[in-house]
């Protein structure tokens, strides 16, 4: 026996398409509900379609970003040494980038690059670059660190680079903290 998915009863089926049982006011209103939801997958993909590159970085980002912050949850900051303290709302640090994401635009999704810092000096401090630097090679090493000082590669990340980038952290950031 099959259940109705409009009026909840159990029916038995005639057809292996059949969805709802045999009443005209169920069928009615199956119709209405398939048509909308149909539309909806529609419009879902015509905006998907004129997503602009812009958006999917900046999504990208955002996966990225989430991923740093779990991953240096528990670490010192960067700059200052201070306990990186994870708020309720908006989150207590940010995930701060050494060279900034306008002037090294093609290191911003490089984990080197990037690591926890509390609000207080990446946002109103200026970032700290020369305590950033410090915490860095402290982190990464004197080589790793004027590696990415030397860097002055050019990369244009596509609509695909962002949409990969952004599935990537994702996948990273549930791996990290443990879910399937």
């Amino acid at each position: 026996m099959a259940k109705c998915k409009i009026c909840k009863q159990p029916y038995q089926k005639r057809r292996m398409t059949q969805k709802v049982c045999e009443t005209v006011e169920c069928a009615q209103a199956y119709a209405v509900i398939d048509r909308h939801m149909k539309e909806l997958k529609e419009i879902r993909a015509r905006k998907l379609a004129i997503k602009p590159r812009g958006q999917w970085i900046k999504e990208a980002q955002i996966a990225f970003n989430a991923y740093i912050r779990e991953r240096d949850k528990g670490k010192p900051c960067i700059c200052c040494g201070n306990a990186l303290t994870n708020e309720a709302i908006g989150g207590g640090f940010d995930a701060g980038h050494y060279r900034s994401i306008g002037s090294a635009p093609h290191l911003r999704f490089d984990e080197r690059n990037c690591h926890g810092q509390r609000k207080q000096c990446n946002r109103y401090g200026a970032g700290r670059a020369v305590d950033y630097r410090i915490g860095l090679i402290a982190r990464i090493g004197l080589a790793a660190v004027e590696s990415l000082e030397a860097d002055q590669s050019v990369k244009k990340y596509t609509i695909d680079d962002a949409q990969r980038i952004k599935a990537e952290y994702r996948a990273k950031l549930k791996a990290l903290k443990g879910e399937s």
